[in-house]
């Protein structure tokens, strides 16, 4: 006789079914996308998205070294070397601007040489995206990818904004521009429409649409023209200079006004001039040889990038003390003095190029990272969608391209520029994580696809055989390795490597937040730097003698980066302790963006995920 359910049973049953159901929903939080299945994403979001699933699905194998140093350079140079020289000079390191520069080149680096490797060993569209996909989990690769969507957005926009005013010098005024470039004023706004922006922007957009040499190409004499001008300013400032002794630097004062703190925090401002080299990293899915070309693509950009800012800011300081400097238009204004008023305009004609090749830049990365997304079935399948004839994201460039247009023309997004280094120091956080992880624990589980019930095979594997095998399987990162019955050893090395490296971003965090935190009483300051501080050496010690994976240290013929984990966990702390000093009310925006995001995510990216639906067979790297 059958025994009836009591309500006790009932209840036991539904928190059986609850915590199974919350168990997945937190599985589904940190599931990762392996390395080998990046050719097969493209097929199926190529196929959902209507594709004929051979031709149109592959975006261009057309870049080469001076096309990567051209979208590098291009983009990290914009306008504010113009401006920040005299800022940061005046407020900060005084005629020791230049080692600023150099300080903020170096911390620069140590992101570009995460970037290195990882686009190496991950060369697919999709940049810090891509990376965090695959080494920390599905949610933080959303929030990464959707802080990234922000960021070049607004990036975009602020950089049209600029612009307009460099134009309406040549036109003798604003008033004196053609009628369709000219701001708008309507009453019920507080911000002028900016119609020149937006055109400019469209025009981007068109010229992105017609193929990545094409834009390349363009980007490249853009640059070419913009560092002309910058060589123009060496060569004859450094006359001028020469010619009275260079009399900036005869300073009671002496080089170091305001000390190294001066220098220090002039090179934290000066870090965000190096932003850009990230660009390089989302083209990886386009370069012809990415394990050669894109670790010589970023260092060639950041270096090239240094010494002009350098020079140019030994010749400006040289040219005038630093406190006659003018905060707005400190390099026409120090031609000014010596009675080269035709200089302005020759300064001026940089930024706009400069300015042009940043937004170009600012634009190109976002079509890709979302066509990523969407092959990974976290954004809607159109979006991936790659025309077979340009053979470049159309759609979602378009897209992108429009949005960028109308913040352009109804906002001012200069109040919202700090958003745009959240985005950015999110972003070179995670790909230090991601090194690490990739080092010392990398995914130790190959996805599995689920059969539907009543079929007759019980795991399909993602490259489409039916179940793992013995002697010939593939690692994440495309290592032949057997898969034994039992590898607790490596298990248990892998979980110890883990638990340092989450113990390492905590004590950066801990640390950064004691030195920033200034409204804190000291002696809990004290405290709390004494203990993260501890916590971050200990973890990293501790890290260095468990060893690196010996799976992840084989060369495989792409750029290695060197001294980790000392390298990466420098990273984390300097793009922690810029994150931590962003400001309040740039976190209250960011947030809200980040929740929009993450409802997002929660009601269709964790439902449609192309991992939805798999298990994973565990590998071993011996």
């Amino acid at each position: 006789m059958a025994r009836r359910l009591s309500w006790q049973d009932l209840q036991a049953s539904g928190s059986a079914i609850a915590t199974r159901l919350s168990l997945q929903d937190l599985q589904c939080l940190v599931r990762r996308k392996p390395a080998c299945s990046a050719d097969r994403a493209e097929t199926s979001a190529a196929a959902a998205a209507g594709g004929d699933g051979s031709k149109g699905r592959h975006l261009a194998k057309a870049l080469s070294v001076p096309d990567l140093i051209a979208i590098g350079v291009g983009s990290t140079i914009g306008a504010g070397i113009y401006v920040l020289v005299g800022t940061v000079a005046r407020e900060h390191a005084g005629p020791a601007l230049t080692l600023s520069f150099l300080i903020a080149g170096i911390a620069a680096a140590l992101s570009a040489l995460c970037y290195a490797e990882l686009s190496c060993r991950f060369p697919s569209a999709g940049s810090a995206y891509h990376y965090s996909y695959i080494c920390i989990g599905e949610s933080v690769a959303w929030l990464i990818g959707w802080a990234l969507i922000l960021e070049y957005t607004i990036g975009g926009s602020s950089v049209a904004r600029g612009i307009s005013p460099n134009l309406a010098l040549f036109f003798g005024g604003h008033e004196k521009l053609p009628f369709f470039l000219t701001q708008i004023h309507v009453k019920w706004l507080n911000t002028p429409l900016d119609p020149c922006a937006a055109i400019l922007v469209l025009i981007v957009t068109a010229l992105l649409c017609l193929g990545i040499k094409e834009s390349s190409f363009v980007e490249g004499i853009i640059t070419i023209a913009n560092v002309i001008v910058m060589m123009f300013v060496i060569c004859a400032g450094g006359y001028l200079a020469f010619q009275n002794g260079w009399s900036g630097y005869n300073d009671k004062q002496g080089y170091f006004p305001n000390g190294m703190a001066g220098v220090l925090s002039g090179s934290a401002t000066l870090f965000f001039a190096y932003i850009g080299f990230d660009a390089v990293a989302s083209t990886a899915e386009e370069v012809k040889n990415p394990q050669r070309d894109l670790p010589w693509g970023m260092c060639l950009t950041l270096s090239l990038c240094c010494f002009l800012y350098m020079m140019v800011s030994v010749v400006i300081v040289g040219l005038v003390p630093y406190y006659a400097l003018d905060p707005n238009t400190p390099i026409s204004s120090a031609f000014a003095k010596y009675g080269m008023q035709w200089a302005v305009y020759v300064i001026s004609t940089g930024a706009v190029f400069a300015l042009i090749a940043s937004l170009i830049g600012a634009i190109l990365p976002q079509p890709r990272i979302v066509m990523a997304m969407a092959r990974d079935g976290l954004l809607p399948p159109l979006f991936s969608a790659v025309d077979p004839t340009t053979q470049v994201p159309t759609l979602s460039t378009i897209l992108s391209g429009i949005c960028a247009a109308i913040l352009a023309l109804f906002m001012d997004v200069s109040e919202l520029a700090g958003m745009v280094s959240v985005g950015t120091l999110l972003a070179f956080t995670m790909v230090a994580i991601s090194v690490l992880i990739v080092r010392y624990a990398p995914p130790s589980e190959i996805a599995m696809k689920v059969a539907l019930p009543g079929s007759s095979e019980s795991l399909t594997s993602l490259s489409g055989s039916s179940e793992p095998d013995e002697e010939n399987s593939g690692d994440l990162f495309g290592n032949v390795q057997e898969i034994p019955t039992s590898n607790e050893a490596n298990k248990i090395r892998r979980q110890k490597a883990t638990a340092c490296i989450i113990l390492i971003f905590l004590g950066a965090v801990i640390v950064v937040s004691s030195v920033s935190f200034s409204f804190l009483p000291i002696y809990l300051r004290s405290i709390g730097c004494a203990f993260g501080g501890l916590v971050l050496v200990s973890a990293t010690i501790a890290l260095w003698f468990i060893g690196q994976d010996k799976s992840s240290t084989r060369q495989t013929g792409g750029f290695m980066c060197p001294f980790v984990p000392i390298l990466p966990v420098c990273c984390i702390l300097i793009n922690v302790y810029l994150l931590m000093n962003l400001g309040f009310h740039t976190w209250i925006r960011v947030s809200m963006w980040l929740m929009v995001g993450a409802i997002i995510y929660v009601f269709y990216g964790r439902k449609y995920s192309s991992l939805t639906g798999v298990a994973y067979q565990r590998i071993s790297s011996e």
